[in-house]
């Protein structure tokens, strides 16, 4: 079954984020989706010719992962993005930064300067699905550097596409205006109860 793009068009006049930005950047987004799902088709019809050892094959293989993780990847970020309030400290995730970080102010410090690296890719706050801790880590390719048996739950979009007709190269006013629009219920949504 293909995959649909997903619309969040309701993300549109959300604070330090222009329409043209946005709209530029669904774009990008529904290009992942597309390509999911042409690569996906074609991967099939190869496998239903018996073509699996060629180098087609193998390369299509390999460009699977970017074009899925491409299309998953923006759909969490723009799914935590359009929030107003505040972190709860005492919620569950606010709590586990406090145990992972000593703070949520640290936990911040070290995400945003995850985000002001040198470099294109995602800042992911990743949840280790057996010990249950928090880690900042930075992403440089959609298909690179993930953590096995880690759960994102706060993805942000380093890449020149999601800030730079808005903020040019002040990449840390991007990441500010990132922070103030942070969905924190649906961060709190991907946070897995781990049981020790």
């Amino acid at each position: 079954m293909p995959y649909t793009a997903k619309d969040y068009s309701k993300l549109t006049g959300i604070s330090g984020f222009s329409e043209t930005l946005l709209k530029n950047h669904f774009t990008l987004y529904q290009g992942y989706v597309t390509n999911t799902n042409k690569v996906s088709e074609t991967l099939e019809q190869m496998l239903k010719d018996g073509k699996t050892g060629t180098p087609e094959f193998a390369e299509l293989k390999r460009r699977f992962g970017w074009e899925f993780n491409g299309m998953r990847l923006h759909e969490y970020y723009f799914e935590n993005l359009g929030g107003k309030a505040a972190l709860d400290t005492y919620s569950p995730v606010g709590k586990q930064m406090q145990c992972d970080f000593g703070s949520y102010d640290v936990w911040e410090k070290d995400f945003k300067a995850v985000g002001t690296m040198r470099g294109i890719g995602w800042v992911v706050l990743y949840q280790d699905n057996i010990s249950g801790r928090l880690f900042n880590i930075w992403v440089n390719e959609h298909d690179v550097s993930h953590l096995a048996g880690c759960n994102p739950i706060l993805i942000m979009d380093v890449f020149e596409h999601a800030f730079m007709l808005d903020y040019g190269l002040k990449r840390a006013d991007y990441i500010d205006a990132f922070f103030k629009n942070i969905d924190w219920s649906a961060v709190e949504k991907r946070l897995e109860v781990i049981k020790k």
